[in-house]
């Protein structure tokens, strides 16, 4: 039966044109995706918004010829989703602050207490990933980042430790955010997996 058939198989066939192998895929997966993106944003609009963004940005890649997870097509889904969930935060600026210690989980933002496995090989990935682009900022940004972010230090604290006034700590943050923000887009970092 149709519905049986594996996701690389699918993915195959939709990338040669069978639109309904994407259909089945979607159907497939729904429940798993739409249930993850509902646990972050608790609002069914929202969800259902995010989830239409998530196939977009699926669609986007196959038919680009972009995507190359072999037997990983449920995990590289629900990294694109958390992402867009990321985003969706980013943009009405509700990302709650971290608090935490030395390991920065981008998780913790979102309380999600039960990773699944997919989730775990997710989290792993985006941690890594954003260990290497703090990496890439100047020292003074990532000094800064890295107190306000990893050691949850307050502005007066990071001011009073790296000899500069408040002001200068705030828009050294700033710019830290905004170079990030760079990093991301120019790299395509919400696609990769």
């Amino acid at each position: 039966m149709e519905v049986h058939i594996e996701d690389p198989v699918l993915i195959k066939r939709y990338i040669n044109g069978d639109e309904k192998a994407l259909e089945i895929l979607i159907e497939r997966h729904n429940q798993r995706i739409s249930s993850f993106i509902y646990s972050k944003v608790n609002d069914r609009t929202i969800t259902e918004d995010i989830f239409q963004d998530t196939f977009i940005k699926v669609i986007r890649t196959l038919k680009r010829g972009s995507y190359s997870e072999e037997g990983k097509f449920l995990p590289w889904v629900m990294r694109i989703a958390h992402n867009l969930v990321i985003d969706h935060f980013r943009k009405n600026q509700r990302m709650p602050m971290y608090k935490g210690g030395d390991a920065f989980n981008i998780f913790a933002f979102m309380g999600d207490d039960k990773l699944d496995v997919e989730s775990q090989i997710i989290k792993d990935q985006i941690d890594s990933d954003l260990t290497v682009l703090i990496k890439e900022l100047p020292k003074d940004q990532r000094e800064v980042l890295i107190m306000r972010i990893y050691k949850d230090m307050s502005f007066k604290e990071i001011s009073e430790n790296t000899g500069v006034s408040i002001n200068t700590a705030l828009g050294r943050m700033r710019y830290a955010l905004i170079n990030l923000r760079k990093i991301i887009t120019d790299n395509n970092i919400v696609l990769t997996s």
